[in-house]
């Protein structure tokens, strides 16, 4: 089978298009005809080895462990591992794996769910980290109720443009954050406000805000504090724009810390891959309150250029990998 391949950490260079074996199922797992995949930060960060912190979480000190990229799939199941009992081949399905830029890939059972009904594969790929991501962080842990106001930084990036959408789907007055090139996009995803961060600062008009989302990983808590409401929640989701080891992590790895002496809430969010979470999210997809923004789709053979591309902060919503 085809499937983009590295050998060593680095740059997109790195990743070739090769033939190798096809992957037989395990107990527990199920194999899958890739019909799409999607691009996420955590491609490029399993990619490039960094932050370092990546490589002592088990995906390998001097080299990827697992040579094949991709982590998010959609497509149909061509065969059953011992054990597996909700799939049966000829399903389509979505979820989280290891290896998704490939024709074929095998997932657990419990990291995958069926298709929305309504969603291409392209579509579907795109959405069961970043969704996911999106959902724990507006539901979960920023615990978001009708009538707050909520504020969405990084609105235009994948899981912004998916908390902009769940967010309003529990009622919320959303503000968004992201460049000019992005407002369009967030404002069709139904923020009712959005703010163009090379024009305007987001503590500026004085709106005290019920919940932060913070996507984007690169402003200080004491800059956040200032729009957060005294009794607010600052989720902080992921990290970017740090140094090599952390990566910027750091800072949700102290933000608990911060909530000490303070009426405000501060929360970093690291995300749980469920099927549970994956299988809510075809109820709100399927029900129209959720629906994937799809910038680009990218042939197999162009993956390290889709990888670049979201990278570069260029993205509005997704990318996708077609197979």
């Amino acid at each position: 089978m085809k499937a983009i391949v590295q050998d060593v950490y680095g740059s997109a260079d790195v990743l070739k298009l090769r033939e190798i074996a096809a992957p037989v199922p395990r107990g527990g797992e199920v194999l899958i005809r890739v019909r799409a995949a999607g691009v996420d930060q955590g491609v490029w960060h399993l990619m490039a080895g960094l932050p370092y912190l990546v490589r002592l979480f088990g995906y390998g000190l001097k080299r990827p462990k697992v040579p094949v990229r991709g982590r998010e799939v959609a497509g149909v199941v061509e065969a059953v591992g011992a054990g597996v009992t909700r799939f049966s081949a000829g399903d389509e399905i979505y979820g989280t794996c290891e290896g998704s830029f490939a024709e074929y890939v095998c997932a657990k059972e419990d990291k995958v769910a069926r298709k929305p009904t309504n969603l291409s594969f392209e579509e579907a790929a795109v959405a069961p980290i970043s969704a996911v991501t999106a959902l724990q962080a507006v539901r979960d842990a920023g615990g978001v109720t009708v009538g707050q106001r909520v504020l969405i930084i990084g609105a235009g990036g994948g899981v912004g443009s998916f908390a902009v959408q769940l967010a309003k789907a529990f009622g919320a007055q959303v503000t968004g954050v992201c460049s000019t090139g992005k407002v369009e996009l967030v404002r069709s995803l139904g923020a009712d406000a959005v703010i163009d961060y090379t024009q305007s600062d987001i503590a500026g008009s004085g709106v005290l805000y019920d919940v932060i989302l913070d996507t984007a990983g690169n402003r200080r808590l004491s800059v956040l504090r200032r729009a957060l409401a005294p009794k607010g929640t600052l989720v902080i989701v992921g990290g970017e724009g740090g140094g090599k080891l952390t990566g910027g992590f750091e800072r949700s790895l102290g933000a608990p810390f911060a909530s000490v002496f303070s009426g405000q809430k501060f929360k970093g969010l690291v995300s749980k891959e469920t099927y549970l979470d994956l299988e809510a999210l075809t109820s709100l997809i399927e029900a129209g309150s959720v629906k994937p923004a799809v910038d680009r789709v990218f042939p197999l053979a162009e993956a390290p250029a889709a990888i670049t591309y979201l990278h570069e902060g260029r993205a509005r919503g997704k990318v996708a990998v077609t197979i």
